[in-house]
């Protein structure tokens, strides 16, 4: 503890005013350990500003650290600045450029190296009680032994406790389709992890007085698009091992009842699937290890049993989380004991176990419930459908995402004398657009020195395209070098110029004075020359599109950077996955009046995870301020398809 929190703390027991209580005074004060609240408390100290992170349970990082290793992305392009630094140092880790799969515990190890660097100061076990507000601006906010006073305050929780209690607008559930004009908000039913038709909804079938199995609602479906207050599903993103010498055991888990399971029987029953697959999305990481998601009509996902949790307290949420966590044991232990289980699938699931180096302080279980949805701020701008789709651009934009719009289902009904599940929306095919910092700003009426990245301000159908983790990070930041200029400046959140913001974004993408990377997209015509004939392509490109050239007559591109610093420059070219791929692709480097001939095969591009393409690195040059380095992609020698993305100057420490 410094002087000064000495200081203030003896002052308020004279006074009498605290009882055995820190009273902690700081520039920003972050609540929420998530990767957002990481990444904004790490910003927010690089920019010299004193910083406090409240972390309510015991573990920073969020879902990024608590199993979502399998990352969802939409499109490269999207991530930038800290976010896209965090997934370059996994990459280190594990012996590449950039790695967007990985083990739970090497995501922690990363979000510790951004703490130690910056000596972010983090209190945990700390979930906030009480907040005092004056004059529109909250002054100080409780949390357990804890009393924090700053001059900006950062929600990065994913339930949104401080926006609520700053009396902030939100809402929880689905708009009606009406409200923003959208097509897929409100209540859908949808093929997508669907039932099949003909499944059975009660304990006896055809026998609709013996009651209806468990977790299936007896409500009726309301009008299509309609709107309610219902939450898609959570569930654990699950970390098993099928290293023996690893693997703990799956056993009976406390409160177990295999009649919650009676449905995923009468699908087996009715499909027939032949892995576990059809109903455990195994994604696998590195080391032996998964990131387990739902899939199917019956899976992790504990449909319609999570409408309490965004407003609940504390004490609620615990059990909640813990009815989640004992629903997802109990489907595995189900899966691999129960003797109506087909054999093989038992037999599958017994290779697997949870891994003995992950998550050890808790049980080795992860400690974060995957929380899709909450509270969501109703702010001075709300994104939706038509932003995502490109119909809206903001021109205030601090960050942008890429994901499909997705919701996961949000009750289990009878429909037809069937069993269905309603509220799945997986609607994608646009590329990536810009994040209002409006949307992640109250209204100036509720609160001027309040941001939330989180729980920001979209329809359900808009969150469910923006709310991915690295998407989270870029936000973070962004709040956080907006607080710091509101701070410089002796201003609101909403007066922030919004041109400065974005130039300090762009020119200090790390939040700190290194050398910006250059990045020159295909569609960066400034900075493009094209010869010959090339198609221009959306689907799997980095950014809007990717232009290709067949063998044949002579086509090129070239890619000039604009070199603001001399130094070397690390090279790479992004290739997204194609079919029919010139087994070589050649490439000419330029720098000072020297070119140098580089190629890449094909058979050396390996796309893992949910990502179009890779980044291949093609040399390292010394590029000079103001010289017209370039790189040139060609068509000549090729014998299938050449691609033309963006290319990617990293400078040389």
């Amino acid at each position: 503890m410094n002087k000064r929190w000495n200081v203030l703390l003896c002052l308020a027991l004279l006074s009498g005013s605290v009882t055995a209580q820190q009273v902690k005074q700081v520039d920003i004060c972050i609540y929420g350990g998530s990767s957002a609240g990481i990444i904004a408390g790490y910003t927010a100290k690089k920019l010299n500003k004193t910083v406090l992170v409240l972390e309510p349970g015991k573990r920073v990082g969020g879902l990024t650290t608590g199993g979502l290793g399998f990352t969802d992305i939409g499109n490269k392009y999207a991530i930038t600045g800290l976010s896209r630094d965090f997934y370059r140092r996994v990459g280190k880790h594990y012996g590449k450029f950039e790695q967007w799969i990985f083990e739970p515990s090497v995501a922690l190890a990363t979000f510790q190296q951004y703490i130690r660097e910056s000596s972010l100061d983090i209190l945990y076990d700390k979930p906030l009680e009480s907040l005092k507000k004056a004059n529109g601006q909250v002054t100080e906010i409780k949390a357990g032994d804890v009393i924090v006073r700053a001059k900006m305050f950062i929600d990065c929780s994913y339930e949104g406790d401080l926006m609520a209690k700053a009396g902030i607008s939100y809402t929880v559930g689905r708009e009606a389709n009406a409200l923003y004009k959208e097509d897929f908000n409100g209540v859908q039913m949808h093929q997508k992890h669907q039932f099949p038709d003909g499944i059975d909804p009660y304990k006896t079938p055809g026998k609709p007085e013996s009651g209806l199995l468990w977790g299936i609602s007896s409500e009726v479906m309301a009008p299509q698009g309609s709107g309610d207050k219902k939450v898609q599903a959570y569930n654990f993103r699950i970390c098993l091992t099928n290293q023996p010498s690893n693997m703990i055991p799956i056993t009976q888990p406390a409160g177990y009842d295999a009649s919650r399971y009676e449905l995923l029987l009468r699908v087996i029953e009715k499909t027939n699937p032949k892995n576990l697959n059809a109903f455990l999305k195994f994604d696998l990481m590195p080391n032996h290890k998964t990131d387990i998601n739902n899939n199917g009509a019956f899976s992790t996902d504990m449909i319609g049993m999570n409408y309490d949790y965004p407003e609940a307290d504390h004490a609620t949420r615990a059990k909640i989380t813990k009815e989640h966590e004992l629903y997802n044991k109990g489907l595995l232990y189900f899966i691999g004991h129960d003797p109506r289980m087909p054999e093989k699938l038992r037999k599958d699931m017994l290779n697997w176990g949870y891994p003995k180096d992950e998550y050890q302080e808790f049980g080795n279980w992860s400690p974060q419930m995957y929380v899709r949805e909450a509270r969501r701020m109703i702010g001075a701008y709300v994104m939706t459908q038509a932003n995502c789709q490109g119909k809206e651009v903001v021109k205030d934009g601090v960050g942008m995402a890429a994901y499909t719009m997705d919701s996961h289902n949000c009750q289990r009904i009878v429909h037809n004398g069937m069993v269905k599940n309603e509220g799945d929306v997986q609607m994608g095919g646009f590329g990536p657009y810009p994040i209002a910092y409006r949307s992640i700003i109250p209204k100036a009426e509720d609160c001027k020195n309040v941001l939330v990245p989180v729980c920001l301000s979209a329809s359900h159908i808009a969150y469910g395209s923006i709310r991915m983790e690295p998407v989270f990070m870029v936000l973070g930041q962004s709040a956080a070098t907006a607080a710091s200029l509101a701070i410089d400046n002796k201003q609101s959140v909403q007066d922030v110029d919004i041109s400065k913001l974005q130039a300090l974004l762009t020119q200090r993408p790390l939040a700190t004075g290194a050398t910006a990377e250059i990045l020159v997209d295909n569609d960066d015509d400034a900075q493009v020359v094209r010869t010959g004939n090339w198609k221009r392509e959306t689907k799997g490109a980095y950014g809007p599109s990717v232009h290709q050239a067949a063998a044949g007559e002579k086509a090129s591109i070239r890619f000039t950077p604009e070199v603001l610093k001399t130094g070397n420059y690390k090279i790479y070219t992004y290739v997204p996955k194609q079919s029919g791929l010139s087994s070589k692709t050649n490439i000419t480097l330029a720098a000072n009046g020297k070119t140098t001939p580089v190629s890449y095969t094909a058979a050396s591009v390996r796309v893992e995870g949910q990502t179009s393409g890779e980044w291949v690195e093609l040399g390292t040059v010394k590029l000079t301020k103001g010289a017209k380095g370039y790189v040139e992609i060609t068509n000549e020698g090729a014998d299938g398809i050449v691609v033309a993305d963006a290319v990617l100057f990293i400078p040389v420490p």
